[in-house]
């Protein structure tokens, strides 16, 4: 059994990343694994101005907040404590719900694509998840998600924006496929038949 797995989910925000990294990482405690999950924004000093900025607590241009999700990607992974190669070396399973492409970056920082890639290049080039799980749900499904139980959309104000959005992360996993895993499962289901798609490919294929 491998112990030092590292498996990323990846989604349109709204799709159950959080309840699928959960069932996850309870299927793999069971077989065995210690789970690690991170969280971002990190808990660092950098993650704490993020949750500002984008809470409207603190104000920033859009390459400062670009600038910042750089620099907090490479905590997320080096960390001495909480980091991602820390405990990777420690024996951990890790888990993560982060956008592996910075999606804030272009979602939210209005940043090309290309200058999103060559930015997170140097975490890249550290480390690469064993797999990438990318749930897809429709427009439709996913603006319903977003708007149950919420008063704002945060980063999601219209339908056509989800649409485009949805449209990029397609275009950046196309420029990534050759380098990683990626494992994509129809999220218009319910969680725990997606969850069994998933455990299902970590499972076969990964463990």
């Amino acid at each position: 059994m491998k112990n030092n797995l590292f498996i990323a989910f990846e989604g349109i925000d709204g799709s159950g990343k959080s309840t699928q990294v959960k069932l996850l990482s309870e299927s793999l405690i069971r077989t065995g694994h210690r789970v690690y999950c991170t969280e971002e924004p990190t808990d660092s000093r950098i993650g704490s101005i993020i949750r500002e900025v984008f809470r409207h607590k603190m104000e920033a241009d859009h390459r400062t907040i670009a600038g910042l999700f750089v620099a907090d990607r490479l905590d997320h992974l080096l960390n001495r404590t909480h980091g991602i190669l820390k405990k990777l070396e420690e024996g951990y399973t890790v888990i993560t719900d982060r956008y592996y492409l910075s999606s804030y970056a272009y979602q939210g920082a209005h940043m090309p694509i290309d200058w999103v890639i060559e930015a997170n290049s140097m975490s890249a080039d550290l480390l690469r998840p064993d797999l990438n799980i990318f749930i897809d749900i429709s427009p439709a499904i996913s603006m319903e998600r977003l708007t149950r139980g919420r008063t704002s959309l945060e980063l999601f104000e219209t339908l056509e924006n989800l649409v485009k959005v949805r449209e990029k992360y397609f275009e950046a996993m196309g420029k990534v496929k050759s380098a990683e895993c990626i494992f994509v499962t129809d999220g218009n289901r319910s969680p725990e038949l997606i969850a069994a798609d998933i455990w299902k490919e970590v499972s076969e294929k990964h463990i």
